[in-house]
Parts: C-alpha cells; structure tokens; sequence
C-alpha cells in the first residue's frame, strides 16, 4: 500500500502582518518576516494558520509551545529549545534547526525539507505521519522514539543515534550514512541496502572477511 507524505497545512488567504512573541501569546492567521526574537524565553505560546519567513529564533526557550497549520520556511531555529511541545500540520521548509531540541514533543503530519539539523534532538518523541526529505541530520539523536509512519528521504544520518527506537518497518535505502548506532534487539524488520547493512554489522562489533 502507498504512503502519502502528510498534507501542507491548510492556510488562510489572506494575512495579518501583527505579531508579537510573549508568555501566553496566541499567534493566529499572521504572516511575517525577518523577525528576531533570539535569546529569549516564553512559555504558553500557540502558532496557528500562519507562515513564517525569516524568523530568527536563536537558543531561545518556548516552554509548552503549540504549533498548527503553519509553515515555517527560510527560518534560523538554531539551538531552540521546545522540549515537550506539539506540532500538527506543520511544515519546516529550508530552515536551519542546528542544535534544536523536540525532545519528547508530538509531532503530527509534520514536513521537515531541505533543512539542516545537525546536532538536533528527537528524543522520546512521538511521531506520527512525519516525512524528513533532503535534510541534514548527522550526530542527530532519535533515542526511544515512537512512530507510525516516518518517511524518510535522502537524508543524511551520519553518527546519528536511533538506540531503543523500534525500527520495524522503517525505510533507510534512500538515506545516507557511514557511521550510525542503533540497538541491535530493534533491528528486525529494518529496511536498508546491502552496503548498508555492512555498516551496520561493522558498527554493532561484527568482523567482515571476504
């Protein structure tokens, strides 16, 4: 049966150009560009039917933070903190996440593209209908992550980190990398090409002879 990539998110026609980013803020039905709200720290605050363009988020912290029915696209997120936060119908097009932190967020029918997130953190998260296509992903962490339906697309996954990660049914053929750990009581089931089952086999100990 054919798997779908999740749907972009379904925005309005028309935008408001208001935007502020404080505790409890709710953000709705904006568009707005070459914003910088580095260095900072909010809590409560809800994203929804916007786009986002060229907004710098830099080690900022939002603490429970809600996003919906939004794109994010060209942004800097490097180093974010937004552990524990929820994203639906969201899409990260050409943005930089290096160093970003979704650990133990729930991500669902969520597109990340052409982004770079090196360094970046999945840990414990839920994923559900999330698709990762051409993305920069080495020495990224995908530590006990639950999911059901994870698409993942020339991407590049060098030393990143998928131990305790069920990996039943997951498709790696189309990703790249030359070192990377998983747990192996969770190989079963795991998709890859013969090359790269050797990389795995010589990270997991195993000695190779012709």
């Amino acid at each position: 049966m054919t798997r779908n990539y999740p749907a972009p998110p379904s925005l309005p026609r028309s935008f408001s150009n208001h935007f502020y980013l404080e505790d409890e803020a709710l953000i709705d039905e904006v568009q707005v560009a070459d914003d910088d709200y580095s260095y900072l720290e909010f809590e409560n605050v809800i994203i929804r039917r916007s786009f986002l363009e060229k907004v710098t988020l830099q080690r900022t912290k939002l603490i429970r933070f809600e996003a919906s029915n939004t794109v994010f696209k060209n942004c800097d997120f490097s180093n974010l903190d937004w552990i524990g936060g929820s994203f639906h119908q969201v899409n990260f097009e050409n943005c930089k996440l290096t160093g970003c932190n979704f650990a133990e967020s729930y991500l669902r029918d969520c597109q990340f593209k052409d982004c770079v997130i090196n360094f970046g953190s999945f840990s414990n998260t839920n994923l559900k209908n999330v698709a990762f296509e051409n993305c920069q992903l080495t020495d990224s962490e995908f530590y006990e992550v639950t999911w059901k339906h994870l698409f993942l697309v020339n991407n590049q996954f060098d030393n990143s980190n998928w131990m305790r990660t069920n990996l039943k049914g997951l498709n790696f053929t189309q990703n790249q990398f030359s070192k990377i750990a998983f747990s192996m009581e969770q190989l079963s089931g795991l998709k890859v090409t013969a090359y790269q089952a050797l990389i795995i086999a010589a990270g997991l100990g195993l000695e190779i002879t012709e």
